[in-house]
């Protein structure tokens, strides 16, 4: 995740980072203003049309639809935006429990062996499950001094936390914790799981791939039609204006993409690494 000082306006404006949509779109705005410019070469210099010319006209669709696709873009955007503070929320929470649990199990227990396997194996399910969600192989390493037997082919955050439960029952078996401290502990494992669902409904769920693909094909045809009416008015000078306008536009398509999945590895995600770190750090400090 990018971190930037939102008062720096200088830095906003004149720099650009690699995560911006500048970069990825000036392939598509190079070809766009040689099209532009093919286009209003043959209307001023070749076609000759008068201004008289009913293509001229087009410029009142331009206006009806420009409406219509804000709106449409304007949807698009919040929509991707919801999803990637859903995702925050959902790590927040992990963060928060990770942090009850060990506090609830370092009054509860006594045994520093008992303790020593929660400190490794709460945070374990917080970097298993960042892994799981932006697809990487968990390293076979993490859990080794555990002697924990992890099947990399089965649903991983699913075994780290039935390993949680396994030992809260052990200990309960034991009388190591009574019935009234083994309830409020599995509410606590029981929401690991809660948020591990929210977050695959998230990343499993895309945008409905109609719907995305008709922004895109109205955001091009849009953009491909503006030179043919706007050239009577601003002669070659429509070459900059329907660039800017293509880059305005594609660039909230591309931010919209982006964030739509904040579990990946994109500039824009959730920085799902260094909380899963974080947790790691706090429940060490209080076990």
């Amino acid at each position: 995740m990018v971190q930037y000082n939102p008062k720096d306006w200088i830095t906003f404006i004149f720099r650009f980072h690699k995560a911006d949509t500048f970069r990825q779109l000036i392939p598509m705005m190079i070809t766009i203003g040689l099209y532009s410019y093919g286009v209003a070469y043959l209307e001023i210099e070749y076609w000759k049309l008068s201004e008289d010319s009913h293509v001229k006209n087009i410029t009142i669709m331009h206006g009806m639809l420009g409406f219509v696709i804000s709106l449409l873009l304007v949807f698009r955007t919040n929509t991707a935006y919801d999803r990637w503070w859903e995702g925050r929320k959902h790590w927040g929470a992990l963060v928060n429990n990770s942090r009850n649990l060990a506090i609830k199990l370092s009054v509860i227990l006594n045994d520093e062996h008992d303790k020593n396997y929660f400190r490794k194996v709460i945070p374990g399910y917080a970097s298993i499950l960042q892994k799981h969600l932006s697809n990487e192989e968990t390293g076979k390493m993490l859990f080794e001094d555990l002697n924990l037997d992890i099947d990399h082919q089965k649903h991983r955050p699913n075994q780290i936390a039935k390993m949680l439960f396994q030992k809260i029952h052990d200990l309960h078996i034991s009388r190591k914790i009574s019935g009234d401290q083994l309830i409020i502990l599995n509410s606590e494992i029981q929401s690991f799981t809660d948020i591990c669902g929210a977050c695959e409904r998230i990343k499993n769920t895309p945008i409905p791939y109609s719907y995305s693909s008709f922004i895109k094909k109205f955001i091009f045809f849009y953009v491909m039609t503006l030179p043919f009416g706007y050239v009577f008015s601003l002669g070659y000078y429509v070459i900059p204006v329907v660039v800017f306008i293509f880059y305005v536009l594609a660039s909230l398509e591309l931010i919209a993409e982006e964030i739509e999945d904040p579990f990946g590895n994109d500039a824009n995600d959730l920085p799902t690494e260094k909380l899963a770190i974080n947790i790691k750090k706090h429940v060490e400090e209080i076990l």
